[in-house]
């Protein structure tokens, strides 16, 4: 049976909370390093988790700074390098201590742009790259709240995240779950990082799946698709899923999901 723990560590802003998922076998087969989105934190993967730790790898994802359980004003973001950074250093350990399995960054929505940024740097050898709905090239809609002052108090709608009302419901209903509106410091960090993204060196020969909901509205398809067929990756392959909405990991068609991460996984990484 497979376990769950949480480790904390320094991190850029105080104690940084890591979860982890083992599998049931003493010597997992790889690792998969998650980063979460925004205003949310790692624990809502745990389905995930168990999903890859069925297959035998080990799941290792750390609340980010201001998210979950992890120190920090809540939601707040004056720079998200030193968020990289801090997942980097997750990474670092993970794979340290076990140096001779593969190790997978998956990365959803602002988790994407962390799990980009990690790769684009070089923080952490990686053997395969995952991004679920990254929002590596911004929103429009909501960047141009910077416009605005005050900035309205504008909440996620939960009904964006999944057509599923099931978990619109455990969203609202989580205390971890940040549930105020944008920080201007949040905004004008990611506003920051996207031309930083587009500027960056080719990523290269990683084996990279990029998934996104056909009607994702918090990083619409049409904005992020030129930017991740952008950052220079030469094994990159594309699944865009019909009328799914920003969490695809958590949209009616979750089953696919995995199961489109799971073939892609055996076909990327070393027997």
């Amino acid at each position: 049976m497979s376990s769950y723990e949480t480790t904390s560590t320094t991190g850029t802003h105080g104690e940084l909370v890591v979860h982890r998922w083992t599998p049931p076998a003493d010597h997992p087969y790889g690792i998969v390093l998650l980063a979460h989105g925004y205003g949310e934190h790692a624990g809502r993967y745990r389905h995930v988790a168990a999903n890859l730790n069925a297959a035998g790898y080990s799941v290792i994802a750390p609340d980010h700074a201001g998210h979950g359980l992890s120190a920090g004003e809540r939601a707040l973001i004056v720079d998200l390098e030193t968020l990289v950074d801090d997942f980097a250093a997750v990474g670092r350990a993970a794979r340290a201590e076990h140096p001779a399995v593969p190790l997978v960054i998956l990365g959803h929505s602002l988790g994407g742009v962390i799990a980009t940024r990690t790769v684009q740097r070089g923080l952490v050898p990686a053997d395969a790259l995952i991004l679920s709905g990254p929002i590596v090239g911004g929103n429009p809609d909501i960047l141009a709240l910077l416009d605005l002052d005050p900035i309205p108090e504008v909440p996620i709608d939960p009904a964006v995240l999944s057509r599923d009302p099931e978990v619109g419901k455990a969203y609202t209903d989580d205390p971890l779950v940040y549930h105020g509106p944008f920080r201007r410091e949040t905004l004008q960090a990611l506003a920051t990082i996207v031309p930083v993204i587009a500027a960056a060196d080719p990523i290269g020969d990683l084996p990279t799946l990029y998934l996104h909901g056909e009607e994702d509205a918090l990083a619409p398809h049409a904005v992020t698709k030129p930017v991740v067929e952008g950052l220079g990756i030469t094994s990159l392959e594309q699944r865009v899923y019909d009328g799914a909405r920003h969490e695809i990991l958590n949209e009616t068609v979750r089953t696919e999901v995995l199961a489109d991460i799971g073939t892609f996984l055996f076909r990327a990484l070393p027997a």
